[in-house]
This record gives structure tokens, C-alpha cells and sequence, in this order.
């Protein structure tokens, strides 16, 4: 029990300190605009929309709880031109430990994607996103020294510790580039790198405290081959550096198509694992019916915090779906399929 208060203690504190990093979920590679915004797109429709919900440290503390929805609708530039425009919105809430730290995003964001050599399917891509953050806590679940009164904590015990403000909203913007293509076997793969919170906006509760948002550094790659009829090889990967801190991310789905309906209304079912380094080991499965897609992953962590949480991380659910329109400017017109997996 006490290993366990001492490891919550622990979290609220990094929750505190870590308002400078961002969250990250272990399908990364289903909400392409925390990844990179030049990566919106990327797939054979002309709308998706991808939600996700994270609970992790249930066996630990208070759960931490985040949420996400990003939503992507493309169309061709012109009759005449293969080039093709993505428009699109990420949201994100995400609530941290006894405090309730607390951080809601509404993030618009754009992509313009220009193809560079057709017998290729090659695109060169550039994106945008940016809009407002709210961020926040609730006091009246933290515990401070001076409640302990002979060793023994009570609520009705008072605090020095005071807080003028327990919100903030600030603005937020990134930016990001891709290059995608395939070879003359199949395999399709995107390269990309990504420039996160460029101004550095300032997060402080306390306005005479400068604390910042540090500014995040993304690479990104995937590759798909196809590895027999129905089956398909692919791998994700991210690589990102933000505050004096790093971490490196990856892994391998192997895809079985039990129905080839057409090349968005497939039946299949993908399994495989991931790696955070020096975090957790993740299996994964997801199944795609038609136009919708499920997700399901589990972290083992096998961090320092493995002998409190036994080795238990959290759940991580995604819903997708993805389709085309039924409108005049519709992709399946007016653009060749680019990388799309």
C-alpha cells in the first residue's frame, strides 16, 4: 500500500513537471495528425475519422484517462491535376491523477500533397495544424505536507499552499513534411519529419512562473509490401525528441484479408506487437470490417514503475472508419491512390 501511495505521489509529480511533454498512444499510427500533420491524407477515401480513448496505472493510482478524435476529408485540387488538398481537425482530452491535470486541444490543420512522379505514385507533402488549448487542475484532490500532523493526513488540516489560477488557454501550432511512394513490387512507404509547438507557448498557471511548452521534433516511417494474395506486411515507426528527452517507438503488423471486396471494402485482420524503448512491450490487434476498423492494444510496461503496477500499463481502444462520397469532387475522380495503408 504504501509502495503504491509512493508511486502515485511520484505521478502527480511528473504530471506537474510534465506539462512541457505530450501525450502519446501506442496506436500512434492511427491518428496520423499527432504524428505529423502532412500525414493527413494518407489513405483511400475521402473522409476518416479515427477516435481513441487510453486508461492506463488503473492497478496504481487514479486512473490516467486520454482522448482523441481526428477527423480528415481530402479532394482533388482540378480536373487536370493529380495533386490533392486534406482538410481536417484533431481534438484531444486528456486527465491526469488526483489533481485532474487536464488538457483539451482543438487543433484545425491542412495538407497539400504534390505529386511528383505518377508511374510512382510519388507525393511530396506539406501540413499545418494549429488552434487553441485549455489546460487545467483541481486543487481539492492534491494532499500537502502540512495536512500531515503527526504523521497522520486529514483534509480538515489547513494548507499554506494557495493557487490563483487552476486554468490557462494558450495557442499551438506544427508543422510537417512527408514523401511518400511505392516500388514495382508493391511496397508502398512514407518517410516524414515534424516540427511541434513552434512558438513555445507558455503553460504556467502562475503568470510569473516562464514555463514552456518545449518544442518537439518528430521522424516518422512506414512501409507496406504485400507478402502473398490475401496477406500484408507493415511496419510503423516514430522517433521524437522534445525537452532534453527522447523516445523511439515501432513495430510490425501482419494483415490477412479473409475478404477482398475491393480496395477500402475489405474484410481483414491485422495482429502484431510494438515497442516503446525502455517503456512497454505492446500487442495489438485490429480488425477491418468493410469501412470500419477496431483496434485493441495492451501495454506491459517493463519501465522502473513495473514492480509497483506489476507489470500492468493500460488499454488502449480505437474506432475508424473511412469512406468515399458520394459528390462531385470526389477523390476517386480526381487524383491517383497515393501511399494508402
Amino acid at each position: 500500500m504504501k509502495q503504491k501511495m509512493l508511486l502515485g505521489m511520484l505521478m502527480l509529480i511528473v504530471a506537474f513537471g510534465a506539462t512541457g511533454q505530450d501525450i502519446n498512444f501506442s496506436q500512434f499510427y492511427e491518428l496520423p495528425l499527432l504524428r505529423n500533420p502532412a500525414l493527413a491524407g494518407k489513405f483511400r477515401g475521402d473522409i476518416r475519422a479515427t477516435s481513441a480513448f487510453r486508461s492506463q496505472w488503473n492497478s496504481v493510482t487514479v486512473p490516467y484517462k486520454t482522448q482523441a478524435l481526428g477527423v480528415e476529408l481530402k479532394s482533388g485540387v482540378s480536373a487536370n491535376s493529380d495533386d490533392y488538398i486534406s482538410l481536417g481537425m484533431q481534438i484531444t482530452n486528456d486527465v491526469a491523477g488526483d489533481s485532474k491535470l487536464g488538457k483539451t486541444q482543438l487543433l484545425p490543420m491542412i495538407a497539400y500533397h504534390k505529386l511528383m512522379n505518377s508511374y510512382r505514385n510519388t507525393y511530396i507533402s506539406v501540413g499545418f495544424l494549429g488552434g487553441a488549448v485549455q489546460q487545467r487542475f483541481d486543487p481539492t484532490g492534491l494532499k500537502f505536507d502540512d495536512q500531515f500532523v503527526g504523521g497522520a493526513y486529514s483534509a480538515t488540516n489547513p494548507t499554506r499552499q494557495t493557487f490563483t489560477n487552476t486554468n490557462v488557454i494558450y495557442w499551438d501550432a506544427a508543422a510537417g513534411v512527408t514523401y511518400s511512394s511505392e516500388t514495382d513490387k508493391g511496397l508502398q512507404y512514407y518517410i516524414g519529419a515534424a516540427y511541434f509547438h513552434v512558438s513555445q507557448p507558455k503553460v504556467a498557471f502562475n503568470p510569473d512562473n516562464d514555463m514552456r511548452l518545449n518544442r518537439k521534433i518528430v521522424f516518422n516511417l512506414g512501409i507496406s509490401t504485400p507478402v502473398g494474395e490475401y496477406n500484408t506486411l507493415i511496419l510503423y515507426a516514430d522517433y521524437f525528441s522534445q525537452g532534453g528527452n527522447s523516445q523511439a517507438q515501432g513495430g510490425v503488423l501482419y494483415k490477412h484479408d479473409m475478404v477482398q471486396a475491393d480496395e477500402i471494402e475489405n474484410v481483414s485482420l491485422s495482429m502484431g506487437a510494438f515497442y516503446r524503448v525502455n517503456d512497454a512491450i505492446v500487442p495489438v490487434v485490429k480488425l477491418d470490417y468493410y469501412k470500419w476498423g477496431i483496434g485493441l492494444t495492451y501495454d506491459a510496461n517493463i519501465n522502473k514503475l513495473k514492480q509497483a503496477s506489476n507489470g500492468r500499463g493500460g488499454f488502449e481502444l480505437t474506432l475508424s472508419y473511412k469512406s468515399f462520397l458520394n459528390i462531385r469532387n470526389t477523390s476517386a475522380d480526381k487524383m491517383r491512390c497515393p501511399v494508402a495503408f
